[in-house]
């Protein structure tokens, strides 16, 4: 072969060789890798803060696995794919969701409202041996607002009953301070720009069918009346004292 001819070959095959080491792919694939990967899920299921069956024999813990684990968890994953399918509002918390459910699809307000309502729900729970006891700042506005306790419960129970059909039950303190028993349909709740009557919960009970049909069946009054039992006095006092601005 002619001395020239191999000359321009050389040059080549380094180039080639060189062009082989060199790792000119690797940022193409690893940038579609995560392109590919799934976006993190915006809102997330906790755990129960206490087991399965440590309500018994208020709330059962068939009751509990149901209840939390697919009612709460199609919750937040449908208000996920809502979220997902409106760029506008991703990255918005959960409680910028509910003050603004008037203004929003169905699907966001439905499951951001069960999404709230269900985590505040749990948290307002604990074993009958581990509920506290009311403080003495909220048992003096229970009596100055309702006359007493047991008459407060009373008022509970009465509105917990009356809401028709779904929904839940609440004790609220309101924009003036004072504490007043309201209930909402369906998921709303009182942070929502479509409550008939606004405040911030303290405390509420579901009074959806599926929360205590299996122990209770159609005796919702004797479900409300139980309920106290499992009532987290310690949470509901310490959730007064933020609303009220007493620690």
């Amino acid at each position: 072969m002619p001395r020239p001819f191999r000359l321009m070959l050389r040059p080549a095959a380094a180039v080639l060789a060189a062009a082989a080491v060199l790792p000119i792919a690797s940022a193409p694939i690893a940038a579609q890798t995560a392109a590919s990967a799934p976006a993190p899920a915006a809102f997330t299921l906790a755990p129960l803060p206490y087991a399965p069956d440590a309500l018994e024999p208020v709330i059962d813990a068939t009751t509990m696995r149901i209840h939390h684990g697919k009612h709460h968890q199609a919750y937040v994953d449908n208000l996920n794919k809502a979220v997902a399918a409106d760029p506008a509002l991703a990255g918005l918390p959960l409680e910028t969701l509910a003050a603004r459910a008037g203004t929003l699809p169905a699907a966001v307000r439905n499951n951001a409202g069960g999404h709230w309502n269900h985590t505040f729900f749990w948290e307002t729970m604990a074993p009958a041996d581990k509920v506290g006891a009311i403080s003495p700042q909220l048992a003096a506005a229970i009596e100055a607002q309702f006359g007493s306790l047991d008459a407060f419960k009373s008022a509970f129970r009465a509105a917990g009953t009356a809401r028709f059909g779904s929904g839940w039950v609440w004790l609220i303190v309101g924009a003036d301070g004072k504490l007043a028993i309201t209930s909402t349909p369906n998921q709303d709740n009182p942070l929502m720009d479509v409550a008939e009557v606004k405040g911030t919960p303290i405390l509420g009970n579901d009074v959806w069918e599926h929360a205590y049909y299996l122990k209770w069946q159609n005796r919702r009054a004797d479900y409300l009346d139980g309920w106290w039992q499992v009532v987290d006095w310690d949470k509901v006092s310490a959730r007064y004292g933020a609303a009220t601005g007493g620690g």
